[in-house]
């Protein structure tokens, strides 16, 4: 699949560099500053999780994916042999994947 290019603004730079700033500054002051508590989560290996991001997608972007292989599965799944219970849940998961859908539509 052909990697999308990004485009910013003259001295914009890319959106990571404010968040990796902003990251490390919190990070020394313990994530707290007057009364806001910011929370900029934890991983095992930032590094890695940076590395996702940029070059496989954001979270988002993942999901989406994900949601989309599902969708094919659902769709063709045999649900004579599911329960109640199970046959709700593809129910509930494509009424979300088609919100999400509905609101990419409605923001292209």
């Amino acid at each position: 699949m052909a990697n999308e290019s990004n485009i910013n603004l003259p001295w914009s730079g890319a959106v990571n560099q404010a968040f990796d700033f902003m990251n490390s500054w919190f990070r020394a002051v313990g994530n707290q500053f007057g009364l806001v508590n910011i929370t900029v989560g934890s991983t095992a290996n930032p590094e890695v999780e940076k590395e996702i991001l940029e070059d496989v997608g954001t979270y988002g972007r993942q999901l989406g994916r994900i949601g989309d292989a599902l969708r094919v599965l659902v769709e063709n799944a045999d649900t004579s042999k599911l329960t109640a219970q199970q046959k709700k849940a593809f129910v509930a998961f494509t009424y979300q994947v088609d919100k999400v859908d509905d609101i990419k539509a409605k923001n292209q």
